[in-house]
């Protein structure tokens, strides 16, 4: 499994992460055994989930994901060989308000360890921009929790680039840890011009924190998030209910057409492209993957192998409408 080092931290992380939202939801306890034990058997190790992963499944109460992951790794006993991340700032109603308060920060970490039956977790993200609450405040309590171990990096998530570059100096300022990442919507189609948010509260990277990270790429890096937005390369369209209108269909049909070219040369499909693309490309991301399906998980997998041409990279940069 192909690695990137996650921003300033020198840590090494595998460059396609694991997405395990629906895990104890949509996916059950014994699927997503299998595809935890698959992920870490071709020599993946990133785990990503959430505190309020996933709540707003019929029957989910949110923290479902966290849990399994948490048996799993005891059953394992495989904490020390992977790479955890998780997040907190998202509602879970009605136990859980909205906010990266404090409060919030402290108790969510806490419950998040218990139910992930660890002492620390690696990698802690402010799951969203929360501007009712000072960023010192939200720093000092990532600080804390530093301090004491039970974090070790921390990152953000849906946050603006100016508001990332505002947070990481008065990080450098005051000597607290500084977000080494941030975890954004991004898949090689492109948005319309001058989206900054999906309708759905997602947050894409758009062009100037593609900019931001290629200026900071020795310190900062991007988690690409929906990469493959739910089968759309495989359907060659935006799934209904995935923000399609957001997206300019003349730029789409150009970006898929460059997408089967390459196919065609290569042999690879279009997922592994995508991913492969996102891996190689200016800035190099992470990409997080998930499937229910162990054959398309292991399409996804696959792409760690794939090594795109810089003539190939260029191509698919330059497809547009």
């Amino acid at each position: 499994m192909r690695s990137i080092v996650l921003g300033h931290t020198g840590a090494e992380v595998s460059a396609l992460g694991l997405g395990c939202m629906y895990f104890g939801t949509l996916i059950d306890e014994r699927r997503s055994y299998e595809l935890l034990d698959r992920y870490v058997d071709v020599g993946g190790s990133h785990l990503d989930t959430a505190n309020n992963y996933a709540h707003w499944v019929p029957g989910g109460a949110g923290g479902e994901s966290e849990q399994v992951l948490g048996r799993w790794m005891r059953q394992r006993g495989n904490r020390d060989q992977v790479f955890l991340a998780t997040k907190v700032g998202f509602n879970m109603p009605p136990r859980v308000p909205a906010g990266l308060s404090r409060q919030t920060i402290v108790e969510q970490c806490e419950n998040s360890l218990r139910q992930l039956q660890t002492d620390h977790i690696d990698l802690y993200y402010a799951h969203y921009d929360d501007r009712s609450t000072p960023l010192e405040e939200v720093l000092m309590a990532f600080d804390e929790l530093v301090r004491a171990g039970t974090v070790r990096f921390i990152g953000c998530s849906n946050m603006l680039a100016w508001r990332i570059e505002r947070a990481r100096g008065s990080s450098r300022q005051h000597g607290w840890p500084e977000y080494c990442c941030v975890q954004q919507r991004h898949t090689y189609l492109r948005p319309k011009t001058g989206v900054v948010k999906f309708s759905n509260g997602h947050v894409p990277a758009t062009g100037e924190l593609l900019d931001y990270a290629t200026a900071n790429a020795e310190d900062f890096v991007i988690v690409a998030y929906s990469a493959l937005l739910g089968g759309a390369y495989v359907r060659g369209r935006i799934p209904d209910g995935r923000q399609a209108s957001e997206y300019d269909e003349r730029d789409m049909r150009a970006r898929f057409a460059a997408l089967d070219e390459l196919a065609g040369e290569t042999g690879a499909t279009a997922n592994q492209l995508v991913l492969a693309h996102l891996n190689q490309g200016t800035p190099p991301m992470i990409a997080l993957v998930s499937s229910r399906s162990h054959e398309r998980l292991q399409e996804a997998l696959d792409a760690a192998a794939l090594q795109l041409t810089p003539e190939q990279l260029a191509r698919l940069d330059q497809a547009s409408a």
